[in-house]
């Protein structure tokens, strides 16, 4: 088949790596979003998707919107088969949705109908799951509702990150998505209809939504860091100031003083926090404006007080 490939971030680019690599499909096209700003220059920046499409020699068209009638005159030129779908990050109308004979097949990184929506990885670790995976299903107006080609599953490890979660489902899912290409192609693969029980939500993860709270358990404040790791971080405030909590473990094995919610035990190698339950073991932060570091050089610089605390 003609693939147009939709995705922008580098969780997208294995799948575009196993579809340039299909010795029964050509992508010759690559959808992404517009250059943005990145770093302290604000420098405008090409996606990962569309830096890897380049170097390939493939054609990158970048709507500021999907809807836009230059871009959709220009996919109607392409005439693409099948347009397969990874981390986009735009809706996609009626009128896009409608030019490939096979329409728009997305690689979704839950096991759909749960968890559907912008940070399925991410609420996957936070609700504590036991296993998740990915899906190719057919893209319609609904939201992450259109009907099933394919799933795969992966175990959520207890100490993943969504970063070391979306990392493997990004590699196992290429070769899922490629494999549905393969069946639609053939004919040897239907769609089937997502169950109506089971439906789950995964909206975006703002920042107000990864501070931390130490009157919490500890299986949860643990849930949090991972889950927001590594964005948007895990965030708690100290002496006033922001402190993100970038990697921290549960410390069941804890013999130090007892803590109350958020207050601090340093020694020369170790920073405890107390919880509503037993303390977690901070390993890595970031204090505001500066880069990450060990929890205990924080600690030793900063010089932690008896009693001080972290405010959830």
């Amino acid at each position: 088949m003609r693939l147009v490939f939709a995705g922008t971030p580098e969780v997208a680019v294995p799948a575009l790596d196993a579809l340039i690599a299909s010795d029964r499909h050509e992508v010759v096209a690559v959808v992404t979003r517009p250059d943005a700003p990145a770093g302290r220059g604000r420098r405008l920046v090409a996606s990962p998707v569309a830096e890897r499409a380049e170097e390939a020699g493939i054609e990158v068209l970048k709507p500021v919107k999907p809807r836009d009638e230059d871009f959709l005159a220009r996919l109607r030129e392409i005439a693409p088969d099948c347009c397969p779908v990874v981390a986009y990050g735009a809706l996609l109308p009626k009128a896009a949705l409608d030019i490939p004979a096979h329409g728009w097949v997305n690689l979704h990184f839950s096991l759909l109908p749960a968890w559907r929506g912008a940070a399925p990885v991410q609420h996957a670790v936070l609700a504590g799951d036991e296993i998740t995976g990915a899906t190719t299903f057919q893209i319609e107006q609904g939201l992450d509702s259109g009907p099933v080609y394919g799933v795969l599953t992966e175990e959520i490890r207890p100490t993943d990150t969504s970063g070391d979660l979306l990392t493997r489902l990004a590699f196992a899912g290429s070769g899922l998505l490629a494999a549905t290409m393969d069946g639609i192609e053939d004919g040897t693969l239907k769609a089937v209809p997502q169950p109506e029980e089971g439906i789950t939500l995964a909206p975006k993860i703002e920042v107000e939504d990864a501070r931390i709270d130490w009157t919490a358990p500890a299986l949860r404040v643990d849930r949090l860091v991972r889950g927001c790791a590594p964005a948007p971080g895990a965030w708690t405030v100290f002496r006033g100031e922001r402190l993100k909590v970038m990697a921290a473990h549960l410390a069941p094995g804890y013999d130090g003083p007892a803590l109350a919610s958020g207050e601090l035990a340093a020694t020369k190698k170790t920073v405890h926090a107390g919880t509503g339950s037993h303390p977690v073991e901070l390993l890595w932060v970031q204090p505001q404006g500066k880069k990450p570091m060990r929890a205990a050089d924080w600690a030793r610089g900063v010089r932690i007080t008896t009693g001080e605390r972290l405010e959830g």
